[in-house]
């Protein structure tokens, strides 16, 4: 299996090339900007096509296969992090590295225009995620903020795009955020496959009073992008369908390591203080 991380360009016919002066029509409008920056997320943006959703179920359907070809390159593979097996949440991380769909999302106009305007400046790739809840049993998402998985990288000038691959709903496990918690300070790490309410209750009593959450529900193709602090998490899947999503985690260009350890499973260590990058951080764009 080719590690697809060697190419830091498009490799398949999932994106169609276009010449940068049209990328402009996909630029966010001031006032979903304003919301973004208000609220610590923005939803509802389109990042798909029904073909291109298509051609990425397809390639999950083969990645979730724990037998897949390209297993040996996910830095993370879960068939299950959920602790009850009768609830089950897929997780991986690497996607990028073995299917040429997921690989080629990453330089996604859609996605990269509206990141950078997010972002403020250049667009550098952290890692991808694929979450699915399977039909009838799928798991849960504790609350959690992003940044507390992540502090082993600084500043904090992180951005999520969380991207369905069906539609996403109150009753199959949507994403639910809590407007404004981006600007509440960083939180403890938590169990990421653990309980929605026992991962509540853990938070300062002051931060539960202003605890507040909205369910956000998307059609297929639609992508939220949140904050780094943001406080999101997404409920169990017990309807007759799955619910499937891609995860495109990016940083602003100039973000360090702040650590000694590898930064992801697999990956060569990049030292404390030295700038992110090479063949698993590529700069996706600059505007």
């Amino acid at each position: 299996m080719e590690d697809l991380s060697k190419y830091d360009r498009p490799v398949g016919t999932l994106v169609t090339r276009e010449a940068k002066a049209d990328w402009e029509r996909h630029r966010l409008r001031d006032e979903q900007v304003e919301f973004f920056r208000a609220n610590g997320y923005l939803a509802g943006v389109r990042i798909l096509d029904d073909a291109q959703v298509e051609v990425l179920r397809g390639e999950l359907e083969l990645l979730m296969d724990p037998g897949n070809a390209g297993r040996e390159l996910f830095h993370e593979y879960h068939s299950n992090e959920a602790a009850d097996p009768e609830r089950v949440l897929f997780h991986a991380l690497g996607a990028w590295r073995v299917a040429p769909g997921f690989h080629d999302l990453l330089w996604n106009p859609r996605f990269l225009v509206p990141a950078s305007q997010l972002l403020g400046g250049a667009v550098r790739f952290w890692h991808d995620q694929l979450f699915c809840k399977p039909a009838r049993h799928g798991g849960v998402v504790a609350w959690h903020q992003d940044y507390s998985y992540w502090t082993r990288t600084t500043p904090l000038a992180h951005l999520t795009c969380w991207i369905g691959l069906d539609d996403s709903t109150r009753e199959n496990g949507c994403l639910h955020y809590v407007p404004g918690s981006h600007k509440w300070p960083d939180l403890p790490k938590g169990v990421l496959a653990g309980d929605l309410e026992t991962s509540r209750r853990s938070l300062p009593k002051a931060l539960q009073e202003k605890f507040k959450p909205v369910a956000i529900e998307l059609k297929k193709g639609e992508a939220t992008f949140h904050h780094a602090r943001t406080m999101h998490g997404s409920g169990a899947n017990d309807t007759p369908r799955p619910r499937r999503a891609t995860v495109i985690n990016a940083f602003l260009d100039g973000v360090m390591s702040d650590t000694d350890e590898p930064l992801l499973a697999g990956v060569p260590v990049i030292r404390r203080g030295e700038r992110m990058g090479g063949q698993f951080f590529p700069l996706l764009y600059e505007p």
